[in-house]
């Protein structure tokens, strides 16, 4: 049980454990004769939805398709341009087989009707949940920012935390946590060097590759974890100006910093550059997913200003340039953002907010107490059927790829916030 100490302030570091495994039950595309003039394949399918492909050759523009599931109309579409068109149905039930076929009148009247295609939804991950709370700080007031999984028995976590002693201060300053599958440690990351002024800095974010390709931030400064040492890297420095607020990258040689004041960083290996984003609004977070489709990483920022009205932003990254996408729908109160690529968009803040597609033209929020009761800015997932989010008084949902769940009446207190969260694999870690 979490332990309330009154006038200290705690930092809540709560882990929690599937009791199922993931499992993702799709069929193979179908490879139709590319011959036919239109040729219809299956791409995907989470718990209640199926995406398809549509390819039209040699029929007069405009056309309607008709989409039969289970021998009954279930969508209708007009194309008037596009050889080539991805499309969406919803309403499914999981682990569920369906056959759906499309029927394609041209505007000369030619009528054509497709293969046949057999798919299955995806199954649900449980929302039966065990979890374990850890408290830091003894003095003071103590925050955990981040997070990184490496594995069950390496995980890290970065922050502030005061441990009350016989000092000279009365008190020592940690700011990290780390996790070896028995015990937590604190830990001491030396920060004194020409990127911080600061002996033991507070630690803003970090990014994990793996157990020797370590990478945390403080207000400015970036330190690189080897294994064995903490190494300050401050070529960084220079290019950005206020706190670096959070990391992702595909690998040690690409990797992202944004951070307040529109800051975005790109590491290639060698050097960093600066990219410009078009805003002053703080950058809170990051994300990004690889595109089996288009065969590209689309990666993805949110900017706002938590607690001032200066409106958001959805800023999507592409080598060094940065555009806005539309933002529609989007309160100005958000700051975590995760996605699968072409497939579903979440943005947490006042209230999670979800697209199908990013080129949608708004952003639907679910209404308050439906999901949510309470703000969250934490919000990731490990696939569409296993999304988390977090928030204030320790709230916590769960998408299991059909429903929500809140667990906000089953958590031991409601003493404090969460703000990040990690997963991998069957275990999700979430710190405030």
């Amino acid at each position: 049980m979490l332990k309330i100490i009154k006038h200290i302030n705690l930092v809540l570091f709560i882990t929690f454990f599937f009791f199922t495994t993931l499992t993702c039950k799709k069929s193979s595309p179908v490879n139709p004769d590319e011959n036919n003039k239109i040729i219809f394949t299956f791409e995907d399918a989470s718990c209640t939805e199926a995406w398809f492909n549509l390819k039209i050759n040699d029929l007069q523009f405009p056309v309607r398709v008709d989409l039969y599931k289970d021998n009954f109309l279930n969508k209708s579409l007009n194309v008037f341009g596009s050889t080539d068109t991805t499309f969406y149905i919803e309403d499914l039930l999981p682990k569920k087989k369906y056959e759906v076929y499309v029927k394609v009148k041209s505007n000369n009247g030619e009528e054509l009707t497709s293969e046949r295609i057999n798919f299955e939804t995806m199954d649900t991950t449980s929302h039966n949940f065990s979890w374990q709370s850890w408290e830091f700080g003894t003095i003071g007031s103590s925050t955990l920012y981040d997070v990184a999984i490496i594995d069950e028995n390496d995980i890290w976590a970065v922050g502030e935390i005061n441990i009350a002693d016989t000092s000279i201060n009365g008190y020592t300053t940690y700011n990290a946590v780390h996790w070896d599958g028995t015990k937590w440690e604190l830990k001491r990351i030396y920060t004194y060097s020409k990127c911080s002024s600061i002996d033991y800095a507070p630690l803003r974010s970090i990014y994990a590759f793996a157990s020797n390709k370590i990478v945390v931030t403080s207000g400015g400064g970036m330190w690189w974890f080897d294994g064995n040492r903490w190494i300050a890297e401050c070529s960084i420095n220079p290019l950005l100006t206020g706190a670096i607020n959070k990391l992702w990258g595909s690998s040690s040689e690409d990797l992202y910093a944004v951070g307040n004041n529109g800051n975005i960083a790109h590491w290639d290996g060698r050097k960093w550059t600066k990219i410009e984003s078009g805003t002053d609004l703080h950058i809170y977070d990051i994300w990004g997913d690889y595109n089996e489709k288009t065969g590209k990483t689309e990666i993805l920022a949110i900017a706002a200003e938590l607690d001032v009205n200066r409106g958001s932003k959805v800023l999507r990254i592409e080598g060094n340039s940065v555009t806005e996408e539309y933002n529609n729908g989007l309160s100005w109160d958000v700051g975590g953002i995760w996605f699968k690529s072409g497939r579903r968009y979440y943005i947490a803040g006042a209230g999670i907010h979800q697209k199908h597609y990013l080129s949608d033209s708004v952003w639907k929020r679910y209404s308050p107490g439906v999901v949510t009761n309470y703000v969250g800015y934490g919000i990731k997932g490990s696939d569409i059927n296993n999304v988390f989010a977090v928030g204030s008084f320790l709230e916590i949902v769960h998408y299991n790829g059909f429903s929500w769940h809140n667990y906000l009446n089953e958590i031991f207190s409601t003493v404090g916030a969460l703000s990040r969260i990690a997963i991998v694999e069957n275990l999700i870690v979430a710190v405030g």
